[in-house]
């Protein structure tokens, strides 16, 4: 690709950047296993649930598509509930303290595909950010040893305080574009979850890249996705 064409390149962080979407996946599979195997169901939750109904949502709206999925309906609860709560809110702490521990006993590197892509376009004068619903972005991002290439970070929390829409909205997207002062045909999103896609595809973004990491090409190009690479180097 040309990056000619483009002055800003909006990254997701878990997935894209470092491969944390994986401890997510796991700390969401350990907190509705347990859930499900509490209230006696037997249906277990799967890699096909995560990304249909988890990735790239706001942690809640994880909670809430995942139970509305299986006809489970809880009260909302509050964002300060316990997380033995069994509120949509508790059981979103109760990820959230599952993929604490996770990342706090083994760490993050990044992916050096990625890695090599961010360090190109900042020699180039790419502009920068991280958009991702994650509230544990800079978090990841300090562990990663990445943080300083991003001068602009959207995360859940900058979300939640602002107001914006989760994707798959795009307001979270335009919101760093204007926080870079590049206009968003000026403007590449880099996903790897469905919603991602399809919040870069209705904001009209200059390129939508879907990077498959499991969801797969097929359905990041059905979703919105321009171009589907499997590692971020093939983008230099």
């Amino acid at each position: 690709m040309d990056w000619n064409d483009f002055d800003a390149a909006l990254f997701d962080l878990d997935g894209v950047v470092t491969p944390t979407a994986d401890v997510h996946q796991r700390a969401w599979s350990s907190m509705f296993n347990a859930f499900l195997e509490g209230r006696g169901l037997d249906a277990d939750y799967s890699l096909d649930d995560y990304h249909q109904f988890v990735d790239g949502k706001p942690r809640y709206e994880g909670v809430r598509s995942f139970l509305s999925s299986r006809d489970i309906d809880l009260p909302e609860g509050d964002p300060s509930d316990d997380a033995t709560a069994e509120t949509v809110c508790g059981l979103g702490n109760r990820k959230n303290d599952a993929f604490e521990r996770i990342l706090d006993d083994e760490g993050v590197e990044p992916y050096p595909g990625s890695v090599a892509l961010v360090e190109a376009l900042v020699a180039r004068g790419i502009k920068l950010a991280i958009v991702s619903s994650s509230r544990n972005a800079p978090r990841v991002l300090e562990a990663a040893g990445m943080i300083e290439h991003f001068p602009v970070i959207v995360d859940g929390a900058v979300a939640s305080a602002r107001h914006l829409a989760g994707k798959p909205a795009a307001d979270t997207f335009l919101d760093a574009a204007v926080q870079l002062d590049v206009p968003k045909e000026r403007a590449v999103v880099l996903e790897d979850a469905l919603s991602g896609v399809r919040a870069g595809r209705s904001g009209h973004f200059g390129l939508v890249v879907g990077v498959d990491r499991g969801a797969g090409a097929d359905a990041l190009k059905e979703h919105g996705a321009d171009i589907v690479v499997s590692d971020l180097q093939e983008l230099l």
